[in-house]
Formats: C-alpha cells, structure tokens, sequence
C-alpha cells in the first residue's frame, strides 16, 4: 500500500491531568476526593510525568517516534483567576524545549476536559465571559510557549464537554440530563475555540485547529439518525467542523464505531456511567467493538465536511490487555491512514492514545491503552511489544506485511 510521505508525525498523545500528577487546583482533582461521584478512584500521582518527561522522551525518541501531543495544564498556570504562574510556563518550556532537544514535534494541547478550581466556582463552561477567560490564558501561554510547538490545539474533545458534565454527570459539574445546558456549554466553547485559535496564531504563529471525538456511526435500514443519545456528540462536532473550515488543521479522534438499527443501538457499545463489562477477543476493556477500520470512515467525513482542511490523527487506540491485540489495531488503523493518504486526503499524523497506562478520568487506572507499561508504586516504565512495533514503522515510515 506504499509508505508514509516525508514529514508525516509518528507519535503519542496524552493529557496532563491524567500522565502529570497532583494537579490539585483543578475541578477534576476536587471531583475525584468528593463523595457521590462516578469515580472509582483518584488520580494522586498519575504517571509523575510532570517529573519524569525527560525519561520518557529519551524513549519516545530511543522508539523511533517524532511526535509528542501534550497538554499544558490551565489550572497550573492559571491557579487563581489573573493570577498566571511563570514557574508553571517554564516547566512547559523546558518540556518544549526537551521534544526539540530528542526531535520529537510537540503538538500542544491547551484544554483537555479539566477547569482551575476558581472557573468551575464561577459557572466553568456555562459563564457568559468563559469565552474571554480562554482567550486570555490562550494568549499568555502562546506569547510564552508559542515558538516551540509545531501545532496547537485549542479544546480537546468540545463536543463531549456538556455531554460528559450536564447529560452523563460523569464530569464535572455532574449535572443529568440538562440537555438545555449541554447547549449552552456547546455555544460557549464553539467561541471560546474561535478566539483561542486567533491569538494563538497571532502571538506565536502556529498553526491551530480543534480535536474532535469522531466515532464512525453506521445505519442500517429502518434506523433514524439522530434518535438516540450516542448521537449527541455527533450533532454537536458538526458544529465545528464548519468552524474548522477556516483553521489550520483538524484533529481526528476514533476509537471505534456506533451501529444502530431500527430499535436503536447495535453490537457492543460503551455508555459513560455504565458498568463495564468483561474484555472480549471482539471488544475492549471499555466494551467498545474493535473495529479500527473506523479510522478511515472518520477521515474521510472530516475531509469532506470541512472541505479539505488537513488532518491530524489526534488520538486512535485501544484499551486492552492483549498487546499482541493493540499490534494488530494500530496495524489495521494505519492501513486505514495509508489508503486515505492514497485517495488524495491530506493526513499529516497519526498519533496513538497514549504512551503510557494512564488515569482514565472516571474509570481510574483499570483501562490499560498505553504501549509502555507503569509501575504504580515505583513509576517505572516498561515498553510492551507494541512500542517496539510502533518505532520499527515510524523509522521505515512503512507498514511490515500484513499481519495474518
């Protein structure tokens, strides 16, 4: 099927709140010591990434890999409201500063799902002046940052905000079924996306777009799009997509697919909030269906829907604890990449979630995606085949044969 083209980001994607450790000025910390929420446990040290980077880009680079997506951490650098922190700023600088120094483009992450303590107080995703209070960390940490990244990404998943906080009340503020505030957080970050992405551009340069959770929904006959809850994503993503006509690139984000018949759901699927059922060979430790072939679909709509603004493979993997199982996923999923490549469709990452068994927000450390397993009493590492795997196709820049 051909090789990757020059230039194309071979990598990992990760958030701070989950790989960094004791961010306890963040809506997600208080959320996970409260009683009454769908935690199971807290996220205490995380990985200790935020005193572990250098190890663990000495490895990426070591692996073969490129490309590191990562987030900065609101909270962190913006503790209490106009209070912005330059120790925080230059612990991210030295991170950026490190993936230049081992060769690996740093794609930033500006938001992924987590508030300071002081917003969330304040309303978080539904006060009226949300939008300004984004552009103004967006501006401080760009003017900051800027020069090291290669890509910024503004939100991280906008269209699973007010889903996750105000119809699920699996997040913060853990508020069911308040479709009206899923709305209105949905109008919120759609602006706070557009300013963020304007003054990240003019103070640093640096091309921005958003990262959408894409899962490929499929129907058969007699089904209704748009009846069922698992859509509700879906109607909010087109919402950016028509905003990502204008920006530098879109993120991709699929896991899996949603079928849905007649009488609404088909095959395996995961609802936040639910219990989780066994891993099977044909599901994951969500209970999600594998089915990496989701991947290509969802390129393709995006393509489409935007009208031609490039990709980023944002985040593509599976919570497993098969490693052979995870081969064979990121094998199928880049072969979708490859084929994309092939019709024309400009993809210029894939990025696997994630390097390392990270805190899976809700669901604590019992989902495992990670292709470097972590110690959690000592924080050691430990590559698992599938990292080994990954850097052999990053420095061919080339699948191996089909695996049979």
């Amino acid at each position: 099927m051909g090789t990757f083209p020059d230039g194309f980001l071979f990598g990992t994607a990760q958030s701070a709140h989950q790989v960094e450790g004791g961010n306890v000025n963040s809506d997600w910390w208080a959320w996970e010591h409260a009683s009454g929420t769908a935690c199971v446990e807290p996220s205490g040290d995380a990985c200790d990434f935020y005193h572990r980077y250098g190890d663990d880009l000495v490895l990426m680079a070591g692996l073969g890999l490129n490309a590191l997506r990562f987030g900065i951490e609101w909270a962190r650098i913006e503790p209490e409201e106009g209070e912005f922190s330059r120790a925080a700023l230059d612990h991210y600088r030295r991170i950026l500063l490190a993936c230049r120094e081992h060769g690996l483009a740093a794609i930033v992450t500006f938001h992924h799902f987590t508030l300071p303590r002081w917003l969330q107080a304040k309303g978080g995703f539904l006060l009226d002046g949300f939008p300004a209070l984004f552009e103004r960390y967006c501006r401080r940490s760009a003017a900051a940052l800027g020069d090291l990244m290669a890509y910024a990404c503004t939100i991280n998943e906008p269209e699973g905000l007010g889903e996750g906080g105000f119809v699920l009340g699996v997040n913060p503020p853990g508020r069911k079924e308040d479709i009206d505030g899923m709305w209105r957080v949905a109008g919120n970050v759609l602006e706070a996306h557009r300013r963020g992405a304007a003054v990240i551009r003019a103070e640093a340069h640096v091309p921005a777009g958003v990262t959408l959770a894409l899962p490929d929904l499929q129907y058969e006959d007699g089904a209704t799009p748009g009846a069922h809850p698992l859509e509700l994503n879906a109607r909010v993503s087109d919402q950016f997509f028509e905003l990502a006509r204008d920006d530098d690139f879109v993120g991709v984000q699929t896991y899996t697919r949603n079928r849905f018949g007649p009488h609404g759901p088909r095959g395996p699927h995961v609802e936040l909030g639910k219990r989780l059922p066994p891993e099977q060979p044909d599901t994951t430790q969500l209970g999600q269906e594998v089915y990496p072939q989701a991947l290509g679909n969802t390129i393709r709509r995006a393509w489409q829907r935007t009208g031609g603004t490039p990709i980023l493979v944002t985040e593509s993997g599976i919570a497993t604890a098969f490693d052979e199982k995870r081969i064979r996923y990121v094998d199928a999923a880049m072969r979708e990449v490859l084929a994309c490549l092939a019709a024309g469709i400009e993809v210029r990452s894939y990025l696997y979630w994630s390097l390392l068994d990270n805190f899976e927000w809700s669901l604590g450390y019992g989902p495992t995606f990670g292709m470097v397993a972590v110690d959690r009493q000592t924080f050691a590492r430990r590559p698992k085949p599938s990292a080994h795997w990954f850097g052999e196709v990053a420095r061919a820049r080339a699948l191996p044969d089909p695996l049979v």
